[in-house]
């Protein structure tokens, strides 16, 4: 297998960054949100929802670090099932990313 294109390299960094810039936005709003309202019966849902956010965010964020650096060490042997996993997660990052930006941004 041959190595990885830059501009995969690339793509990987540049959502890697859009995503922690989502999960940074997460945070400041429920941290306005704990500041403001405190942790109430009212706050709960909004807060638990940020939670589910943030977890979102995580996941793609870990597995695309997690996958380049196992790509990495694996190079020139990577197997095609690694490189259709880094694509894969590339693909839902960039769909997560998406979603919380219609939606919650």
């Amino acid at each position: 297998m041959a190595k990885l294109p830059d501009e995969t390299i690339s793509n990987i960094f540049r959502l890697q960054q859009r995503l922690v810039a989502l999960l940074d936005t997460a945070t400041a709003a429920e941290y306005t949100l704990l500041q403001q309202f405190g942790e109430t019966e009212e706050t709960t849902p909004e807060l638990e929802a940020i939670d589910n956010i943030k977890e979102r965010l995580r996941i793609p964020y870990n597995r695309l670090h997690r996958i380049l650096q196992q790509v990495a060490e694996y190079q020139p042997a990577a197997t095609a099932d690694m490189l259709n996993f880094l694509y894969r997660t590339i693909d839902e990052g960039d769909a997560i990313a998406r979603f919380v930006i219609k939606y919650y941004c």
